[in-house]
């Protein structure tokens, strides 16, 4: 059983209120291997709401904020327990999470200055979800090799 980004999935939870529609993973729903989150909805933000990225205060504490400034860092940590929670629920070992994503971004995301400029590191939930043993894919890994 894999977690899949909802958006990837079609279902317009993207923060624009789109969705980002991955044709690969549209296989593993139809064979009943997916679980569909939003870590976003599930930490109990509206969609749309305005794009947040990853930035580091003055000592060095990882936060997100929406690009006004507003810090929503609480609501991203409540989006991942709440993934995790599912996982734990469903026995979900696997995930293929949204790239770039201040959730859902793996190796890449943005640098919080929002001008698209990518540097390392991993959405929060990514961070959370690895860090009790579930592997982590984006939908720009080889996923349609994946067992």
């Amino acid at each position: 059983m894999y977690l899949i980004s909802a958006c990837l999935a079609g279902i317009n939870c993207k923060y624009n209120g789109r969705n980002n529609l991955e044709p690969k993973i549209v296989k593993l729903i139809e064979e009943k291997k997916a679980i569909l989150v939003c870590p976003e909805q599930l930490g109990g933000l509206t969609t749309p709401r305005l794009p947040s990225e990853i930035i580091y205060d003055e000592n060095g504490n990882r936060k997100v904020v929406n690009i006004e400034g507003k810090d929503l860092t609480k609501e991203f940590l409540k989006g991942a327990e709440e993934t995790l929670k599912i996982a734990k629920l469903t026995g979900a070992k696997e995930a293929i999470l949204k790239a770039k994503s201040p959730s859902c971004g793996k190796g890449k995301i943005y640098d919080g200055q929002f001008k698209k400029i990518l540097v390392e590191g991993n959405g929060i939930t990514t961070d959370l979800l690895e860090k009790y043993g579930i592997k982590v894919y984006t939908e720009e890994d080889d996923i349609e090799n994946l067992k």
